[in-house]
């Protein structure tokens, strides 16, 4: 286990290099693994979870060449067969949840392994609505744990409706419908991240997507998809660490550039507006870029549908934890079964820098300091946890200092993250 010490910087200021959407990246390497042809995929994020996706798709029969900063695919459903080895995810809940769609399709039994927080978190939500459609899913215990082994069938479409906000549960029953035979139709009440359905749709599939005032359903048909080029914008939920990092630091101004702009990816700039962020957003090109300048924070009530897959919530916690007064998180429970139970480390960061932080029901509930100044040392282990880890060395960075443990998690999702934070110190 690897410990990081963090120095604290009083003036941050620059431009934040964030990498390409992990998200994103995880699909664009499954659909071009799908697609009939040659699909080059630009900006893809440079972590193990997207690593070990490409791997995996690798060891399902498509092919993978890198030509300097491009990734080229070539796909195709006639390609892709049985794995002759587990097909290993690592810490990528997103790439094992995801696959689950594409190998249900695919004849023979497939392996599906994880480390050990990969191996706790459930995958009872995914196999549910795999088995409906007619694959046979096999877990450890009730919540179907990893290691799984999955028995690849012809599938049938099926209707479903997502019963917790998960954009993954979502997107593995529509990897699955693009093979299957008949009509596959997802509601959701909470609107989640929309990457599947809008990439199915530029590569050719028969979908349609229907937005009302009771959320949201995506029918589909099954579809040949047609290889593309796919450019990768950055992560949101990578720039949220640098966004706040200058918000509770002194005399400070950070830059984040060429961001995803959809409403289910950066919920966390009108959270952080509405506590009192000096934010200057520009949309150009599809993209977004946005310049976070110092700022004295108030609490505020945040609904947990404010930004639907919880990711944000350690680090706007420590936003919270310099704030003025109380932040509520409002229905967070899913925070328990992310990489780690964040909901309780999120309280373990919290009173390690020396804020109260309590649970009460699903909410957590944050009391500020009022000032990152009046932050203790921390002393942190991030259990396995890339953002619990990253949300420690900003805490750090902004406040007294921070003795990380377990910080190599972060290679998972962004290995140049403290690279960056360190070309920010003024």
């Amino acid at each position: 286990m690897s410990i990081v010490e963090v120095l604290p910087s009083p003036h941050l200021s620059g431009k934040a290099i964030v990498p390409g959407d992990k998200s994103i990246s995880h699909r664009a390497l499954l659909l071009s693994a799908l697609a009939e042809g040659t699909s080059s995929i630009f900006g893809i994020s440079s972590g193990d979870d997207v690593a070990r996706t490409a791997k995996v798709v690798t060891q399902l029969g498509a092919t993978i060449e890198r030509q300097r900063d491009v990734l080229i695919v070539a796909g195709g459903r006639s390609l892709l067969h049985e794995a002759s080895a587990p097909l290993d995810f690592g810490n990528s809940g997103t790439g094992m949840r995801l696959a689950m769609g594409i190998v249900a399709g695919i004849p023979g039994l497939h392996q599906l392994h994880g480390d050990h927080s990969l191996s706790s978190r459930p995958m009872d939500r995914v196999a549910r609505p795999l088995g409906h459609m007619g694959a046979r899913i096999v877990g450890q215990g009730e919540r179907c744990t990893a290691p799984l082994e999955i028995s690849g069938a012809a599938l049938g479409g099926i209707e479903f409706a997502v019963p917790v906000p998960s954009a993954q549960v979502k997107s593995a029953i529509l990897l699955a419908a693009l093979g299957a035979k008949g009509p596959t139709l997802v509601t959701e009440s909470v609107r989640t991240r929309p990457h599947t359905e809008e990439m199915i749709a530029e590569a050719g599939g028969r979908i349609s997507v229907t937005d009302g005032p009771d959320g949201r359903s995506i029918e589909l048909e099954p579809s040949e998809l047609a290889p593309r080029d796919w450019k990768i914008a950055a992560d949101p939920s990578q720039s949220a660490f640098f966004v706040v990092a200058a918000l509770l630091a002194s005399s400070s101004t950070v830059s984040v550039h060429d961001l995803y702009p959809d409403p289910t990816r950066i919920g966390f700039l009108s959270v952080l507006a509405r506590m009192g962020a000096s934010l200057e957003i520009e949309e150009h090109d599809g993209r977004l870029s946005v310049t976070a300048r110092s700022s004295e924070l108030m609490g505020t009530t945040i609904h947990g549908d404010e930004i639907p897959s919880l990711d944000e919530v350690p680090i706007l916690a420590v936003a919270a934890a310099a704030a003025e007064g109380i932040t509520r998180f409002v229905g967070v429970a899913e925070l328990r079964i992310k990489e780690s139970d964040r909901f309780d480390r999120t309280i373990e960061l919290m009173s390690s820098l020396g804020a109260s932080c309590s649970g009460d029901g699903d909410d957590l509930v944050v009391e500020g300091l009022g000032t990152a100044k009046r932050f203790s040392p921390v002393s942190f282990d991030a259990h396995e946890d890339h953002r619990m880890a990253m949300s420690a060395a900003i805490a750090g960075t902004v406040g007294s200092g921070a003795r990380v443990a377990g910080f190599e998690t972060v290679a998972s999702s962004f290995p140049g993250f403290l690279d960056v934070l360190g070309g920010l110190h003024d």
